[in-house]
């Protein structure tokens, strides 16, 4: 899985990042014994059931079974493809990349393409003979040169191949430029900006790399007024947001995140004070993006027009947020003044007013019943039975909790019901369990205890003949293992895991990794234990000497053959030569 990255950085990074700080930026960790524990943040679960290891840098799930070092948690948590994973933990530790000669990839090419047009964007902003409407604009609209370096704000001149006939000009091939977004063809098949005559806010990604670009016309007769890049590899609309990027890397505690509508409503915000805006990008609100904010914060407020489209968008929104609304989340809803959006707003009001409106935001489950109770008629009984079964289907999306009954005991106040019949829960995103609970074989917790305990290494030899030459795969696991570890004494067991991703011996590592020994007697050594059990493999070749670990997989002596409960009556007895 490394790919084109050494594995000697591979066990660097993981033994420069720290997985407790990682997981509990994320998610907020309590100690217990040894370990960490917190509630799994990939299932939702009251009782803390996923615990991360200081000692092996590993997370285990007991619940969902999700398990992993640290390159795995951003994977998962993130989102992240490998390569992404591995150069966010590089960047976090200080540490650069190396990666092999052989060539880039089509999304690394894509990368430098968009980042040559943001460069040519952000040059036209300063230098372009028609610059003066668009720095006329963005004055009008309140903005310092500073804050639209900040979000590198841009322009794209009129003319329909400026960018085009820059970048061409430069050796990018116009199949990169179709790709990339930048450009389309006429109906002359002549290559065309995408971008033309419009104030340019770059989109970033969670790493802030431009991946695509939202396009503002000057003229007014220019439709559409606001312009996406579409599609592309890099760029898919649905689950990125504008601004996500500025404002983790200008704000590293986060009180809360607001979600407005547009690019001028986020750039304007920040401009005052307000630097933790996000917007979605045309599109209304999806699942991606509530799931992103709340990896973020645990506090959003949705802010929108009061007209009848910011209603429907409102309502669209805590819709597709219910399902994420596990406890200690909050969700609150701002319905702006008519007329007024949050550029304006803040422009007139000032920081602190319009921060004393979001405090004074309606709360999601005000905001809920508020709108049911005006589709119905509470004072009547058939009203307060329509009440409960709008309801009904909306809270049934909730995820298991306390807010969850807390919804349910509101519902019953607000339709005068004595219990409510809501189904269970959403059952918890389980993964799937590709191997089933493992038996634990005296091979098996061999392997488990040099995991706990890597320095057992060192007592074994590696040319071991007996183990060497067994032929079923997990000897010679073991056997890896060991000269492994003899070989790098200071390898982290993470760093152990990450050589075997994604093969059929990595998935039985990381299950052998959640184990964790008995507590043992006063006196107990491990190194004796692990020494025993390498005897005993040792001498399996004898029949009478696996006849115990056959015993052990069957579960009783009626399970074995005649054969074999003759030979276990016989154990005891001298044997003849």
């Amino acid at each position: 899985m490394a790919g084109r990255i050494p594995q000697e950085f591979l066990d660097q990074l993981l033994s420069r990042v720290d997985l407790v700080e990682i997981v509990n930026s994320r998610t907020p960790l309590r100690r217990a014994g040894r370990e960490f524990m917190a509630c799994c943040p990939f299932h939702a679960e009251k009782t803390p059931s996923f615990s991360v290891s200081p000692s092996k840098q590993f997370y285990h799930c007991f619940g969902c079974g999700a398990h992993g070092n640290a390159i795995g948690f951003l994977m998962d948590y993130e989102r992240l493809e490998f390569l992404d994973a591995v150069e966010e933990l590089a960047r976090h530790a200080g540490l650069e990349v190396p990666h092999a000669s052989g060539g880039g990839d089509s999304s690394r090419t894509l990368l430098e393409r968009v980042a040559q047009a943001d460069r040519f964007f952000r040059q036209q902003l300063r230098a372009h003979p028609a610059r003066q409407r668009a720095v006329d604009y963005l004055r009008q609209r309140g903005l310092t040169g500073q804050i639209a370096s900040v979000f590198g704000i841009g322009y794209a001149p009129p003319g329909w191949e400026n960018l085009c006939r820059a970048l061409r000009g430069d050796g990018v091939p116009s199949e990169d430029l179709l790709a990339a977004g930048l450009a389309s063809r006429d109906e002359q098949g002549q290559l065309r900006d995408r971008f033309r005559d419009r104030i340019i806010f770059p989109i970033r990604d969670r790493r802030g790399r431009v991946i695509a670009f939202g396009g503002r016309a000057l003229a007014s007769d220019t439709t559409p007024k606001y312009l996406n890049s579409p599609e592309t590899p890099l760029f898919h609309k649905g689950s990125e947001l504008y601004g996500l990027y500025e404002a983790r890397a200008h704000n590293r505690a986060l009180p809360r995140l607001i979600v407005v509508e547009g690019y001028m409503d986020v750039v304007a915000l920040a401009q005052h004070g307000v630097g933790y805006a996000v917007a979605t990008l045309g599109t209304a609100t999806t699942a991606e993006h509530i799931e992103r904010l709340f990896r973020v914060v645990n506090e959003l407020v949705f802010c929108f027009d009061g007209d009848r489209a910011g209603r429907v968008a409102g309502w669209r929104a805590l819709d597709v947020t219910l399902p994420f609304l596990r406890d200690g989340r909050q969700v609150g809803f701002l319905f702006l003044p008519e007329g007024e959006d949050p550029d304006t707003l803040i422009r007139r009001e000032g920081q602190a007013a319009f921060e004393q409106r979001l405090e004074q935001s309606t709360p999601l489950a005000d905001y809920l019943f508020a709108e049911l109770r005006g589709q119905t008629d509470p004072e009547t009984l058939a009203g307060r039975a329509r009440l409960a079964e709008l309801a009904r289907p909306l809270l049934e999306k909730l995820p298991d909790g306390h807010f969850r009954d807390l919804m349910a005991e509101r519902l019953r106040r607000e339709a005068g019901l004595s219990a409510t019949r809501l189904r269970p829960p959403p059952a918890a995103a389980r993964r799937p369990d590709h191997n089933p609970r493992l038996i634990r074989t005296p091979l098996r917790k061999a392997i488990a205890l040099l995991l706990y305990r890597p320095e057992l290494a060192q007592q074994t030899m590696v040319n071991d003949s007996t183990l060497l030459d067994r032929g079923e795969p997990g000897f010679k696991l073991l056997a890896e293992l060991i000269e492994i570890l003899r070989d790098r004494p200071q390898l982290s067991v993470a760093a152990l895991l990450e050589r075997y991703r994604d093969t059929p011996e990595g998935a039985i590592l990381e299950r052998l990794a959640a184990w964790e020994p008995e507590a043992p007697a006063e006196g107990f050594q491990f190194d004796a234990e692990f020494a025993d059990i390498l005897t005993y493999l040792r001498r399996r070749d004898d029949p009478r000497e696996r006849l115990p670990e056959i015993l052990l997989r069957r579960g009783a002596p009626s399970a074995l053959s005649a054969e074999e409960r003759e030979a276990l009556r016989n154990l005891g007895k001298p044997q003849k030569i």
